[in-house]
């Protein structure tokens, strides 16, 4: 019997060898680029994470761990501690820049979370309980999952099983090769992570937050959702969803321009949109002001509205 089991053991065991030397592989890249994060607000102090983005001192961590702070304290990996300041926060995607005084830090390796796969393997650096540089590992849950911030909705959040705990906030979440995919924002329950993205738009972001501090962006004053359309209407207009208004806030752009709880909005200036997120990536700076053309699906009739978004505040 034993020789039976034996060559499965052996199997076992070398997947699990495989597993082990993938994760330590890197923590050990990956440990050095995340700093534990000490900062005072309302006189209480808090704690989090915050990941490496440049060697020169600059570095990304979640927007709510440094609410109401505009200063801290960054300790590294190697006992190093340096006072950082808050550079820009943007609390709709959850994301804040800060910039320590250090350099020759060892900056992370930018990653696609748009290449991710469910079933994918993922590692979370972080200070969870001011325990620094803990590592914990598990796999992509889902993709796309929303998260509510600042009043709006964070779209394309990723969906661990990696442990996370209050500490991992603004931490690393990377892939096997040691990419950076996003930045570990919420604990949703027992085994339940949740990530805000690395991506091209929050990169956008990122960038925004190194030049100017802050995000604009644009403002209707829809309340959505996605909403399928009739097979008649999607072969005919080459989508399958709309965004389907809920309710129009009073005062808004939107009811000024006459938009209703039972339109569905099927495009702005020409781009389609099937979702919320097509919606709010296109509320950018530049339509600030500006007239934008809505095409939007009314009592089974296609028609044309002309919004003008203001600035969210």
């Amino acid at each position: 019997m034993t020789d039976l089991l034996t060559p499965t053991a052996s199997v076992d065991d070398e997947a699990l060898d495989a597993y082990s030397e993938t994760v330590i592989a890197v923590a050990e890249h990956i440990v050095p680029s995340v700093a534990s994060l000490q900062v005072a607000t309302r006189g209480r102090e808090g704690a989090g994470s915050a990941v490496v983005l440049a060697a020169d001192g600059y570095l990304l961590t979640s927007a709510h761990v440094v609410a109401g702070a505009e200063r801290g304290t960054a300790i590294f990996a190697d006992w190093r501690e340096t006072p950082f300041e808050l550079v820009g926060r943007d609390p709709l995607s959850d994301l804040a820049v800060l910039r320590a005084r250090a350099s020759g830090l060892p900056q992370v390796d930018l990653g696609n979370a748009e290449a991710l796969r469910v079933g994918q393997l993922v590692v979370a650096v972080g200070n969870p309980h001011g325990f620094a540089g803990s590592v914990t590992a598990g796999v992509v849950s889902a993709l796309g999952r929303s998260l509510p911030s600042g009043g709006r909705v964070v779209e394309n959040v990723i969906q661990t099983d990696a442990a996370l705990n209050p500490g991992n906030s603004g931490g690393a979440l990377v892939d096997s090769r040691s990419r950076l995919v996003g930045i570990n924002t919420a604990l949703a329950g027992i085994g339940l992570g949740l990530a805000v993205p690395i991506n091209a738009t929050t990169l956008d972001i990122v960038a925004t937050l190194m030049r100017d501090g802050r995000v604009r962006r644009a403002y209707l004053g829809v309340v959505g959702g996605s909403r399928p359309l009739s097979p008649r209407r999607a072969e005919e207009l080459g989508q399958q969803n709309g965004v389907g208004v809920i309710d129009v806030t009073s005062g808004s752009p939107a009811e000024r321009a006459g938009l209703r709880p039972t339109d569905t909005i099927l495009g702005v200036d020409g781009a389609a949109t099937e979702s919320t997120s097509d919606l709010q990536r296109l509320m950018t700076a530049a339509s600030i002001g500006r007239t934008l053309g809505l095409l939007v699906l009314r009592d089974d009739r296609v028609v044309h509205v002309e919004v003008v978004p203001t600035e969210l505040t």
